[in-house]
């Protein structure tokens, strides 16, 4: 690595966590966080010209417009029908009521893990993993496109069906997470339980981190858009984008993230078992669909290649 390169990486290193401390985590406003990825790109390749810089605009203007459109039109998907609640709490005891008393796991898990008044240390490794859903698919997504635009285009295809897929869902199947499920106005479906999502923030003596993802929590997202959780099925699709390029012995340690991903979000109550089947089934239909359509194209454009290619001039025919 350069001089350069990493006075560049430095810089934007102390910027972005300066603006962590006092502003908070750019998880709420897509614009501001692949902002911040666009100037992690410009320090990384510091000694390419401006014009090459703005290709990272055009390439990403179109992936821009879709997050806008999901950030806003998944709010407006709770009006449209009441939340299922019901089915899901009794789907999550049927899976494991038998075991948990008749608990759905995020009222077992809170009852004998969650202590009211106090952080517990696991819970700072549960905030930061519930943060990660927020960087790491596009941070991925700006490695591979500083890296290989193509596996980039192969990459975002799955992002942006699986994204799609979630949001139609979301309008087709309102569903509300296990908070909301708890509360009296709600019914009471369940047990009391909290959100307790952002607590490991206040650990850390990061107050304004936690406040902007408390702050998205109320304002910018939909509360009953739990069926499927994305926030697994990104944490999966990160995963098995990357696992057939890694060699099996370090497939545990990887596939440790979405498993961790799915213990926090049911501890934290953010989401039922069921929510996190639902994201991993997402996740593999989405791969299957995208890599045949990528095999179909494939396969028409060498055809269409084929085709084009001038024959090959018969051999004269030798007079006897």
């Amino acid at each position: 690595m350069t001089h350069r390169r990493m006075f560049a990486l430095s810089l934007w290193t102390a910027a972005f966590a300066i603006s962590a401390v006092f502003l908070g985590v750019p998880t709420s406003d897509p614009f501001l966080l692949l902002g911040w990825l666009w100037m992690a790109t410009i320090a990384w390749n510091s000694h390419l010209p401006w014009r090459s810089h703005l290709a990272f605009v055009r390439d990403w203007a179109p992936v821009l417009l879709i997050l806008l459109v999901y950030n806003i039109s998944r709010g407006y998907a709770d009006g449209l029908s009441a939340p299922h609640a019901i089915e899901l709490v009794r789907a999550d005891q049927w899976l494991f009521g038998w075991l948990l008393g008749g608990d759905v796991p995020t009222v077992w898990l809170q009852r004998h893990l969650w202590q009211p008044g106090s952080v517990q240390w696991w819970e700072v490794a549960v905030s930061l993993i519930y943060f990660s859903h927020f960087l790491a698919v596009p941070a991925a997504a700006v490695m591979l496109w500083v890296r290989s635009r193509q596996r980039w285009k192969r990459y975002m295809w799955r992002w942006i069906v699986l994204t799609l897929a979630g949001l139609a869902t979301y309008f087709a199947y309102p569903a509300a997470p296990p908070w909301w499920a708890a509360q009296p106005q709600h019914g009471s479906l369940i047990a009391p339980v909290e959100r307790i999502s952002t607590n490991g923030w206040e650990a850390l003596g990061l107050h304004s981190a936690g406040n902007a993802l408390n702050a998205m929590q109320v304002e910018a997202s939909n509360p009953v858009a739990a069926m499927p959780s994305l926030h697994t099925a990104y944490a999966l699709l990160v995963i098995a984008f990357f696992l057939p390029t890694v060699q099996r012995r370090w497939w545990p340690l990887l596939l440790a993230y979405p498993l961790a991903m799915a213990f926090t979000l049911v501890y934290t109550a953010e989401h039922y078992v069921i929510d996190i089947l639902a994201g991993w089934t997402y996740v593999g239909v989405t791969f299957i669909v995208v890599g045949r359509v990528e095999r179909w194209t494939r396969s028409r454009d060498e055809g269409e290649a084929e085709q084009g290619r001038p024959a090959m001039p018969a051999a004269p025919v030798r007079q006897q």
